[in-house]
């Protein structure tokens, strides 16, 4: 249940997991990664609405514009997603990153970091299996 402090609503990881049906491991990543903006009050992450707002209000790379555009050119870095897993790898194709996750013995302790070469900007963080599944 969100907080309501005088006129500002607060969304706790909780909150979004139940209304958007993300995982809590997924939203505080977006948090740190800055991709949502939130501040950590103790050990809780709190999120805006206005915060909220201008994440689903960003601009997407499917808009119509982009046939105008050169396409987007992306690295990819696979990495641990604890403290267990430390290892982390930078693969320039879609191909390379997959052929780096098929050589993981546990293919569920890894993600994948997007990342647009132009502004060094993290554009999507991805399950390791997810990214498979979306790509093989």
């Amino acid at each position: 249940m969100p907080k309501q402090v005088g006129n500002l609503t607060l969304y706790s990881v909780d909150d979004l997991h139940e209304q958007l049906g993300l995982s809590k491991m997924t939203i505080r990543a977006y948090l740190r990664d800055g991709k949502i903006r939130g501040r950590k009050l103790g050990v809780k992450w709190y999120i805006t609405e206005e915060a909220l707002r201008e994440y689903f209000d960003e601009p997407r790379t499917n808009s119509s514009s982009k046939t105008s555009k050169k396409p987007k050119d992306y690295r990819y870095i696979v990495k641990g997603i604890n403290d267990l897993v430390s290892e982390q790898e930078e693969c320039d194709t879609i191909e390379e990153t997959i052929e780096c996750i098929d050589n993981q013995a546990i293919v569920s302790l890894f993600q994948v970091a997007i990342v647009d070469r132009d502004t060094d900007e993290v554009v999507e963080l991805v399950k390791a299996r997810d990214f498979l599944e979306r790509n093989k």
